[in-house]
């Protein structure tokens, strides 16, 4: 009887989903109330399968899907699954695949439509062509542009019930900074608030509910400093939207009080999620750590929040060194077929990625919070292994190239590749004197916190106030009309990061050498590795022409 029931409530949920395939053009019955539950999560890069503590991953999320979609569904409610973007980059097992198993994660899960993140962009062209035709639903953004026409289908239009409900795509305008330009040439990425602003008028007349799938951030009290506009500032700027469903922040958008984020969220306590100008914003934190769960109501024009929740995934629980780890809420099962789905791909992973490359004797630090805060051994590490593949007298590193710390202990393959997941190629450029000084003090300028944030191998800017006066290269100091050679990686050398566009420069060569296979080979080459030799020197300074 319990398995009769368990699949009388699984067929309802499919003809919940299978009916949002064509709209009603007069929309929901008057006096009718309509539940209408949107699941949602976000920046799930490569995260298919659950970590090291058996957290996360795709298997258990599907457990948690599965059970809503049926609940909803048995009740007469109807549920949209709706992802944030960002599927691309994190984990070594998907990039070395392309997110192949991810994307097939996802069409068993059912999702129903999802916004192109940026990093969706970190691969080729053709890469993101084959994802495209792989996901079994629409990736959608609205300002995305090539040639001036939309590189995506901008919404997609669901009925639930009668009633009419619009999916609308939205990608942080940063991506043109943030990706590889190799990877977005011929496109435009325009202003998101503009678009949605076009866009929202001609939707509402199509659709009873206007939900927003985006890309670009949830800032708490819209304030994004050195990045593009987020969910706060469009719904603050844009009239008409019912629900933005994030990403790209990677944080639980739970407010404390009007515009106060609860940034020490704990995981299964009640969530309140933002409200600015009568429009909810939700976003699910990353890799799958939650399921969003927003229950509303629609009735005579209204579409009212009547209950959300974040679901932890298996979230553990900080334990003391040797106490038993214990989940925040009660353990969930993976789900049979999806794992079934996916053991090939982490296995065929495991295989290229656990051999080990070396060693090192401590820590070398690569967190995201410290790397682009201030110099690091690992920034030093990579820079030095940059110059000694190509010869170089010096190198600069983006913090945001930088991506994981390496271990101390043995030292993996997939160690490295956590550091570096992107593939970029190692770049020189043969530059005068002159030329160093300039690019160092573009380099310098970088702010604290953003991806531009530069490690310097091999050379000594010195600094009077916020100005690179000299620099020393080898112990000497740079000689204007001397030529010396600097590698940085391909993706700076495009314009990446807010760096000067070095492509068309005579003295521009691309090795081809991977960034990762070049951090491997070195590690392997010197290990073990002693972490205190590749401790960042002191900032150089000078006070009234006097260095030191």
């Amino acid at each position: 009887m319990r398995t009769f029931q368990f699949a009388l409530a699984a067929s309802l949920a499919a003809l919940a989903l299978s009916g949002c395939t064509s709209l009603t053009p007069t929309g929901p019955a008057p006096d009718r109330t309509t539940a209408i539950t949107i699941l949602h999560t976000n920046d799930h890069h490569g995260r298919f399968w659950h970590n090291g503590d058996g957290e996360y991953g795709m298997a258990a999320r599907k457990t948690v899907v599965d059970a809503i979609r049926a609940e909803v569904a048995a009740a007469g409610g109807y549920s949209l699954l709706l992802d944030g973007g960002d599927v691309n980059t994190g984990v070594p097992e998907s990039d070395l695949q392309d997110a192949v198993p991810d994307f097939k994660g996802m069409n068993l899960l059912g999702y129903d439509a999802m916004a192109v993140g940026n990093h969706e962009f970190d691969k080729p062209p053709s890469v993101l062509a084959m994802q495209r035709k792989l996901a079994a639903f629409p990736m959608l953004s609205a300002n995305i542009y090539r040639k001036g026409e939309r590189m995506f289908a901008p919404y997609q239009l669901f009925n639930l019930g009668g009633v009419r409900v619009a999916v609308m795509g939205l990608t942080t305008e940063d991506t043109q900074k943030l990706g590889n330009p190799d990877n977005m040439q011929d496109l435009e990425f325009r202003s998101p608030i503009q678009e949605a602003a076009k866009l929202v008028p001609e939707l509402r007349g199509k659709a009873d509910v206007v939900i927003a799938a985006t890309h670009m951030g949830h800032y708490a009290d819209g304030e994004h400093g050195i990045q593009a506009p987020g969910d706060v500032e469009m719904a603050r700027a844009v009239k008409g939207l019912d629900l933005v469903v994030g990403g790209h922040t990677q944080n639980p958008a739970c407010m404390k009080a009007e515009n106060v984020l609860d940034t020490a969220y704990v995981p299964g306590t009640p969530c309140s999620p933002d409200r600015q100008n009568g429009t909810w914003i939700v976003q699910a934190h990353e890799w799958g750590k939650y399921v969003g769960r927003a229950d509303f109501q629609y009735r005579n024009g209204t579409f009212t929040l009547v209950k959300y929740a974040l679901i932890p995934i298996n979230l553990m629980k900080p334990a003391e060194e040797g106490a038993t780890p214990q989940t925040y809420t009660a353990p969930i099962a993976e789900n049979a077929e999806m794992l079934a789905l996916l053991r090939p791909f982490q296995d065929f992973g495991q295989q290229k990625l656990l051999a080990p490359v070396g060693s090192s004797d401590a820590r070398l630090e690569g967190d995201r919070s410290v790397v682009r805060r201030q110099a690091t051994n690992l920034g030093m590490l990579i820079g030095q292994s940059m110059m000694d593949k190509t010869h170089a007298d010096f190198a600069v590193v983006n913090a945001g190239g930088v991506r994981d710390s390496l271990p101390a202990g043995p030292i993996t393959y997939k160690d490295v590749l956590k550091v570096h997941p992107f593939g970029n190629t190692l770049a020189t450029l043969a530059l005068s004197g002159r030329e160093v000084l300039e690019y160092l003090q573009t380099a310098t300028r970088m702010s604290p916190r953003s991806g531009g944030f530069p490690h310097f191998s091999g050379v000594e800017p010195i600094l009077a106030g916020n100005t690179v006066v000299q620099a020393r290269i080898a112990g000497a100091f740079v000689n204007p009309t001397q030529t010396y050679r600097m590698v940085i990686n391909n993706f700076m050398a495009v314009g990446g990061d807010g760096y000067p566009k070095m492509t068309d420069h005579p003295g521009y060569v691309n090795t081809g050498f991977v960034d990762a296979e070049v951090l491997r080979a070195f590690i392997a080459d010197h290990s073990p590795l002693q972490a205190a030799r590749f401790a960042p020197p002191k900032p150089m300074t000078c006070v009234e022409k006097h260095c030191e």
